[in-house]
């Protein structure tokens, strides 16, 4: 089907095409740079998609769902749009050839359990399976991996807990991990999966409850010369009471059976106190010893935390890297907002601020400025990100609500997080730095939480020099900055 609602514009959709969201993200990034390209769009049909080309002016065909492919290009002339849509085709064509997820195209299998078996039987045998669809779809695709005898990193959110429970018991049965769902961030001998950084290896294991506390934890040990082993990724709610720490207790086991893993860090959102206290005795009982950090309790710092199992490895604790700007605006009190896309490091921000400014509000609406007090917003929410891309991937919300705060004459601080790695966004820092340059000299002050490592591909020292210059500071240890930021909003000294 294709109609053109204008010249130079063309809209096609394919029915039941459907394509990882992610690598379409990447297939629109290559349309949109396409000289000449005004606005382009490369993404399944949902209604949010569907919304953003109303926006460009577009109008898909009557009947077109969320498992149709939508492609479409505003372009200045005729000729630049032909060039887009000839873009969009090799991208997809080269998705279909193998690249950014897609199956081979000389026999490709229709479900995890064949392509595991053409795996076998080509002499490589897969033991992990990575699902990334929609929510709704995400389960479906876990048991058949589970049951084609692997191990299964689900990197979907907005799957219900009841079908998270009946993976877990069902892995548990197998003698199977469950990674996830919405399970960021993991490492597997080298490989990262997901949001992860370029880290060395060493002998420190990460089990977590978190996508960005494990991020801020290997960064952190990478920054001290210490390496990460494996990082096993398993759902900001598996600590829950609902879901009873079943991966935990899982990948605790695996990590403490690993000969390359001498300690290990277990990382978490806030856990039920049963489920925490069933854990704890569980890793009392292992060989290898655990350290265990709850981001967002009272209390709680990652940072802090990885010094002592530096220390414990027998390594030297460094001054955690951090970039201050030659020029700040002037200070004044008032509110602090911080405005995050990873889950962890906003709820241990609100945790540490609050024990400079008293109460912090965890939440928001991402839509507009909130009406006076402290404020940290998690954009990467599940409430949040249905339908669109993480905020990780595409910070626009985000960077949208940086510039509004900002120009609020009540806020003192903003603090926002920068979050570099494989899957990141290939530029964070871009949209922080030009809402900097267009901001009122007397604006707020602005801190940002770097979590990186030297090795990503993004450039850490890079992003952080961009952001020092447009007057930022900068810090790479998440605490620190939510403490900085407390302090300026509490009317501490410009740095």
């Amino acid at each position: 089907m294709t109609t053109e609602p204008a010249t130079a514009m063309r809209v096609e959709v394919r029915k039941g095409a459907y394509r990882d969201s992610v690598a379409l993200m990447r297939v629109t990034r290559e349309v949109a740079a396409v000289p000449g390209v005004e606005a382009a769009l490369v993404a399944m049909a949902t209604d949010l998609n569907l919304g953003i080309l109303a926006d460009m002016g577009g109008v898909a065909p009557e009947g077109t769902g969320p498992d149709d492919l939508l492609i479409a290009a505003r372009a200045a002339d005729d000729a630049a749009l032909a060039s887009a849509l000839a873009t969009a085709e090799t991208e997809l064509a080269a998705m279909s050839a193998g690249g950014d997820g897609a199956a081979p195209a000389d026999v490709p299998p229709r479900t995890l359990r064949t392509a595991a078996r053409q795996a076998q039987a080509q002499g490589t045998p897969a033991t992990l399976a990575l699902v990334s669809v929609p929510g709704r779809y995400a389960a479906a695709e876990a048991f058949d991996a589970l049951e084609a005898g692997l191990d299964v990193l689900v990197f979907s959110d907005n799957v219900p807990v009841e079908q998270e429970v009946a993976l877990k018991r069902t892995a548990e049965e197998l003698d199977r991990l469950v990674m996830g769902p919405d399970c960021g961030t993991a490492m597997v001998g080298g490989a990262g999966l997901g949001f992860a950084n370029a880290v060395r290896p060493g002998p420190v294991g990460v089990v977590a409850a978190s996508g960005t506390g494990a991020q801020q934890v290997m960064c952190l040990l990478d920054a001290a010369g210490v390496g990460t082993s494996h990082c096993l990724g398993v759902g900001g709610r598996d600590l829950s009471a609902a879901v009873g720490g079943a991966s935990t207790r899982r990948a605790l086991r695996m990590l403490d059976e690993d000969p390359g893993t001498e300690r290990i860090v277990l990382v978490s959102k806030p856990p039920a106190p049963q489920v925490a206290e069933e854990v704890r005795r569980l890793a009392e009982g292992l060989r290898t010893p655990v350290h265990t950090v709850l981001a967002g309790t009272e209390g709680s710092d990652i940072t802090a935390a990885v010094a002592d199992v530096v220390a414990a490895a027998g390594g030297s604790v460094p001054r955690w890297p951090s970039w201050l700007p030659v020029q700040t605006p002037p200070g004044r009190t008032g509110a602090l907002r911080g405005l995050f896309c990873g889950g962890t490091l906003a709820q241990e921000a609100a945790a540490v601020a609050s024990g400079t400014l008293g109460p912090v509000a965890f939440g928001g609406d991402p839509a507009g400025p909130e009406a006076g007090g402290h404020l940290v917003i998690d954009f990467g929410d599940d409430a949040f990100t249905l339908d669109r891309p993480h905020p990780m991937i595409d910070p626009a919300a985000r960077t949208e609500r940086f510039a509004a705060e900002l120009a609020d004459p009540a806020v003192a601080a903003v603090l926002a997080d920068v979050v570099l790695g494989h899957g990141a966004h290939p530029d964070p820092a871009a949209g922080l730095v030009e809402a900097l340059a267009k901001a009122d000299p007397r604006r707020p002050h602005a801190v940002v939480s770097l979590c990186g490592a030297a090795g990503d591909s993004q450039g850490r020292d890079e992003q952080a020099e961009r952001l020092r210059r447009a007057g930022a500071e900068v810090y790479g240890s998440n605490s620190a900055a939510a403490r900085r930021a407390a302090a300026l909003a509490a009317g501490a000294e410009p740095a």
